[in-house]
């Protein structure tokens, strides 16, 4: 992956790096809203903060296999930009439901469709190669 596809693995650095910066927003939440570990709930900001960590991890477990699966159809700039996308949607998603829940719909949508696309890719890729 790094040597055949240098954009993607920075891309995907990228992503990881916006799911540490949200676990650091939830480390900071634990303490400005007192709720001590090993809780997972306690106060209604703490908890948006972490509902958007735990939704960011369920998305990477999406997004990673993704890319590996699409990278190799769509190439390294299409499968970087994706996964570009991706991370700034997570940025989106996490200002809009800080801010308030309901609002979460775009920055979902740029999560969800570029790892549909990715998915999609690769899919048609595995079926490309069995014909």
């Amino acid at each position: 992956m790094l040597t055949a596809y240098p954009m993607t693995t920075l891309a995907l650095i990228a992503a990881l790096i916006v799911y540490f910066g949200l676990g650091a927003v939830v480390g900071g939440a634990r303490a400005k809203y007192g709720v001590p570990a090993p809780q997972s709930t306690g106060h209604p900001e703490f908890d948006k903060r972490n509902r958007v960590h735990m939704n960011t991890l369920e998305q990477l477990a999406l997004l990673v296999p993704a890319v590996i699966v699409g990278a190799p159809v769509l190439g390294d700039v299409a499968t970087a930009g994706l996964t570009a996308v991706w991370s700034l949607g997570r940025i989106l998603y996490a200002r809009a439901y800080y801010a308030d829940p309901a609002k979460r719909g775009p920055g979902f949508g740029l999560t969800f469709f570029p790892t549909l696309i990715l998915l999609v890719a690769g899919i048609w890729g595995g079926i490309s190669a069995l014909i």
